[in-house]
């Protein structure tokens, strides 16, 4: 029997690498997406050796227009039953303050290039009755955040973007799943690379990438729409869909103080 095949983007680190590694560990092939080769090389030669896994490495950065249209035609020939919609990045500052350009690409990454590489899957999954398409979105999608606007713009885009398609796929009466993952902090380069100081976050709230994946593909399983790694997190989403707008706008503001007065003392 041949194995299922999935495709993982932003496989190179974090929370890419290890659904890359759990996927091969429940045998399945694997293409994986990233910008940086050595990274895909090295993680190819792990999993081939510890799962017996077929894997493609695809060099692409997903914000450029024609890596992106390569790896389209990649994921619309291949029989794919899995796509991670994993790759982003975060931007930290005022949005007026950050580099227009960084913005942009962000933009391009979590919106543009999610929306074109889940249409390239979803049809051949739709024709063939099988499929599964994982976006990793995040607890910033289900509020605003003073200092990362855009981040959490996207997700909420996504966030909307899949429970669209998970009612136009009911409607149809058709089994390919879709599911919005949103992890709370993750322990990964995200962060570091954000710029985001990991001292001013409680350690009750860091979650471990093993967790957040291990509940994605259980929750995948049952058919949930959306997965929330921890019972912390889960509560503070329930909590935030029943308040007020007002009430929302003003917690974030106060934490937004709060965090600039932790950054000041530090």
């Amino acid at each position: 029997m041949p194995k299922p095949l999935a495709l993982v983007t932003g496989a190179s680190a974090g929370i890419g690498a290890t659904f890359a590694r759990a996927l091969a560990a429940r045998g399945y092939d694997l293409i994986l997406v990233a910008r940086r080769r050595e990274r895909l090389e090295a993680l190819a030669k792990e999993l081939e050796s510890a799962h017996r896994a077929n894997v493609e490495i695809l060099e692409a950065d997903l914000a450029d227009a024609g890596q992106l249209l390569r790896v389209e035609a990649r994921i619309a020939a291949a029989d794919l039953d899995l796509l991670v919609n994993n790759a982003g990045f975060g931007i930290s500052g005022r949005f007026w303050e950050t580099d227009v350009t960084a913005q942009e690409q962000l933009h391009r990454l979590h919106v543009l290039a999610v929306m074109r590489l889940t249409h390239a899957a979803l049809a051949g999954m739709v024709a063939r009755r099988r499929g599964a398409i994982i976006g990793v979105s995040s607890v910033a999608g289900f509020v605003q955040s003073p200092g990362s606007v855009t981040y959490s713009a996207s997700k909420c885009w996504l966030n909307s973007f899949t429970e669209g398609l998970y009612l136009e796929l009911k409607s149809q009466g058709s089994p390919v799943r879709v599911q919005a993952l949103c992890p709370g902090f993750t322990y990964s380069e995200f962060h570091d690379v954000a710029g985001i100081d990991r001292k001013l976050i409680p350690a009750q709230l860091w979650m471990q990438a093993e967790d957040v994946v291990a509940s994605s593909l259980d929750g995948l399983e049952r058919g949930r729409l959306f997965v929330v790694p921890g019972w912390r997190y889960r509560l503070l989403v329930r909590v935030l869909r029943f308040l007020p707008a007002s009430w929302r706008r003003s917690g974030s503001i106060r934490y937004a103080h709060r965090t600039r007065r932790d950054h000041a003392r530090r």
